[in-house]
């Protein structure tokens, strides 16, 4: 079996002490390795927590994240995805993606991401940047001049557009000047439940328009269950209504306190498989992948 999963929380997780090499958790590398081929996009989630939740984003975190990716490559346990050669190895391989721009200082930052095999890159988390607004934003500015900036070195120098955590006007702003296909790693449907961390119709035509993905989330309050069921609803309502060429998954593992009952880990996967039949190869593995090689630079 073979899937890409655009969201999983590896090296923050591991940088508060989980064990992913031999510990049972959402995701790890004793599950991944069961699989025959698996990308995911390993997310660099640079914040401090505190007493009241997350503080500022560290540039001195986003290395030592970026530094367990690497040490899990030289051990042989991954591989980095660099190019496009890359996406067609077997085994586990992790393609590097940044949640949030708050450690970047201006749109030429992005070079030194580059530099550190970045693949993808998420515009916001819950909080508003001088690039772009987000899901959380109290005044929807959208994309901002230096957003802007951002997105075209984006697309010039090979790197995934993400989203995921993005207001309603940034998705709009982006699709409008995009050169390359955007992902929405992991979200769901608005129709479905109404969430601020949730897509509407028009920002997931918006997506469409640009040859981008949507990756369904298994984190129960964006869902209208707490369900795998309800889960599989929101997949088949979103590929039944904008079409099964840009519906892929991004769980969020290792990233939501609370995963939904029956889809409590990543070894669980298949039942996904199960259900969508004939459909299971191209939301699980072409749909991302044709996104990524169309990114990659080369």
């Amino acid at each position: 079996m073979r899937f890409v999963d655009m969201h999983e929380d590896f090296g923050y997780s591991v940088s508060l002490g989980k064990d992913l090499i031999n510990g049972n958790y959402q995701s790890d590398l004793t599950q991944l390795k069961n699989f025959d081929d698996v990308m995911i996009f390993s997310v660099v989630f640079p914040a401090m927590e505190s007493i009241f939740g997350y503080s500022k984003m560290y540039f001195q975190s986003l290395i030592n994240q970026v530094k367990i990716y690497y040490r899990l490559e030289k051990e042989g346990m991954v591989k980095i995805i660099r190019n496009k050669e890359d996406l067609n190895k077997k085994g586990i391989k992790f393609l590097i993606s940044l949640e949030g721009t708050d450690v970047l200082n201006d749109p030429y930052d992005i070079l030194l991401l580059k530099e550190l095999n970045f693949k993808s890159l998420g515009l916001t988390w819950n909080y508003d940047t001088k690039f772009a607004a987000s899901c959380m934003s109290k005044k929807d500015y959208g994309l901002t001049g230096e957003g802007e900036e951002l997105v075209k070195l984006a697309n010039d120098l090979g790197i995934i557009i993400d989203l995921a955590h993005a207001s309603k006007q940034t998705v709009l702003d982006v699709t409008q000047i995009t050169k390359k296909p955007v992902i929405v790693s992991h979200t769901a449907y608005r129709k479905m439940k109404d969430h601020p961390r949730n897509v509407d119709d028009e920002e997931i035509e918006a997506v469409i328009k640009t040859g981008g993905i949507i990756g369904v989330m298994a984190w129960y309050k964006v869902l209208p269950e707490k369900t795998f069921e309800s889960y599989l609803k929101v997949i088949n309502e979103l590929g039944e209504t904008f079409g099964w060429d840009h519906i892929g998954i991004g769980t969020d593992f290792l990233g939501i306190e609370e995963t939904i009952n029956g889809f409590e880990s990543i070894s669980q996967i298949n039942k996904l498989k199960e259900y969508l039949g004939e459909k299971a190869d191209k939301v699980l593995w072409e749909n991302a992948y044709r996104v990524i090689n169309e990114n990659l630079k080369d």
